[in-house]
Parts: structure tokens; C-alpha cells; sequence
């Protein structure tokens, strides 16, 4: 990730393979037809086929970000960070709620494989989610801090919604800012509260761009990635 900058528009769209089972990710990968070259293994995949979703992957040549947001006593993450860099991931997410030393043990542990990310703020809450927890701050206030004290703690990067993008990188050049809740212009919103085009966010100074029921949903999952790759060609060619 220290060479982030350098990379090619198709590099910086991960798909999220938002399947049930093997079944589902056999037939999703066969959809895409081999054009993405990051893909992202969340909770639901990894607790239905654990190792084998990640293998899968790999074996059609692709690099895979382990979504896990792991959140535990620092020994727990560690001991968890240690298996998950054993399957070979490029990226694996831990809380950055977490505390300081649960993301040092993490980063310690994985030793650079896989790239340690620090979630901030869920993209699916809101500023007012965040004040019902006790949170005075603004939505910017909150990531912003978690994103510092990532970085503090060595992490390779954070996680954070595109509408963050521009305060968290105005407050690190050197953080890999992994961003989801990236809708194309017309798309629905589903869940995600805090959205933005994959344009804008690249704008705003974002490194990847996370891409889930956009892709997966569309009638040619193959074609959508490649216009969400074109998207991102001319905003980095306007950069």
C-alpha cells in the first residue's frame, strides 16, 4: 500500500462478494468474467465458507481484503490478525473503536500481510446515530479522530465514508483511505447513509473504492465494473 498513489484505475475497485455460500460466489465470479483484481470477503461469506471463499478467490488470480472488522481484547485480535494472515489477504479490517493498543497488537502481529485498516464510522449510521451513543462530535469530528489514532497505532490505512474522505486525508497524506458506500449517480442507497459517486470520492483524495449491490445486482456485473473503472479512469486523469 506504500506504493497507494501508483495505481491503475482497475486496481482501486474492490467488488464485495456479498454472497451466501460457494454456490453463490462460483457463479458471481463466473458473472464478472475475471475483470476485477481486488475482491472483498465479508462476514457473510467468511463465516459460511471460511478459508475456502478466500482460496476460491485466489486461485482466479485475484488479491482479497478480508472484511472482518474484528473488535476484541487486544490478545484476541492478535491471535485473530495471526490466523488471517495465514490465508494469504492483501487487507484485513479491525475497529478502530477497538482502542489504540487492539490496533498496535494487530499491526504487530501481521508484521505488513495483510495491510492492517482501521474502520471508523460505519457508513451505515448517521451523525444522529453517533449522538445517541454519547457521541457529541460532529460525523467529520469522530473519523477524523478514530483515523489519527489508527495511524498512530501503524495501521496501513482506514475505512471511512466518501463524504470523510477530503477531512481525513487533509489530516494524513500517508493513511490508504479504503472507501465505501460508493453509489453510482441514480443508484439506490440501500442501507448506506453516507454515499457518494465513485468520482467524487476520488476527488476528495480516496485510494479504493469498495463496490458491493451495484455491481452484484446489475444485470451484467462484468459491465458495471468496467464502467465504475472508466468513472475512475477520468477522475484520476483530472486529478
Amino acid at each position: 500500500m506504500s506504493t497507494r498513489r501508483a495505481l491503475v484505475a482497475a486496481e482501486r475497485v474492490i467488488v464485495a462478494l456479498d454472497v451466501p455460500d460457494m454456490a453463490g460466489l462460483v457463479a458471481f465470479l463466473d458473472r464478472l468474467e475475471g475483470q476485477p483484481r481486488f475482491y472483498k470477503v465479508g462476514l457473510e461469506l467468511f463465516v459460511a465458507e471460511g478459508a475456502r471463499a478466500v482460496e476460491s478467490v485466489q486461485k482466479r488470480g485475484g488479491k482479497v481484503f478480508l472484511d472482518l472488522k474484528l473488535h476484541d481484547i487486544p490478545e484476541t485480535v492478535a491471535r485473530a490478525v495471526a490466523s488471517a494472515a495465514s490465508l494469504g489477504t492483501e487487507l484485513l479490517t479491525v475497529h478502530a473503536c477497538g482502542g489504540f493498543e487492539m490496533m498496535r497488537r494487530a499491526v504487530e502481529v501481521a508484521k505488513g500481510k495483510p495491510g492492517i485498516l482501521g474502520v471508523t464510522v460505519l457508513t451505515s449510521l448517521s451523525e444522529e446515530d453517533l449522538h445517541a451513543d454519547g457521541i457529541a462530535s460532529t460525523m467529520r469530528e469522530a473519523v477524523v479522530r478514530r483515523a489519527k489514532l489508527a495511524e498512530k497505532a501503524g495501521v496501513a490505512g482506514i475505512v471511512c465514508s466518501p463524504q470523510e474522505v477530503a477531512d481525513v486525508r487533509a489530516a494524513s497524506n500517508t493513511l490508504a483511505l479504503v472507501v465505501p458506500g460508493v453509489r453510482p449517480a441514480g443508484a439506490a442507497l440501500g442501507d448506506q447513509k453516507r454515499v457518494a459517486t465513485p468520482s467524487s470520492a476520488i476527488a476528495a483524495g480516496a485510494d479504493y473504492l469498495v463496490v458491493g449491490r451495484p455491481v452484484r445486482d446489475a444485470q451484467n456485473p462484468a459491465a458495471a465494473f468496467a464502467a465504475l473503472v472508466g468513472e475512475v479512469e477520468t477522475a484520476l486523469a483530472t486529478k
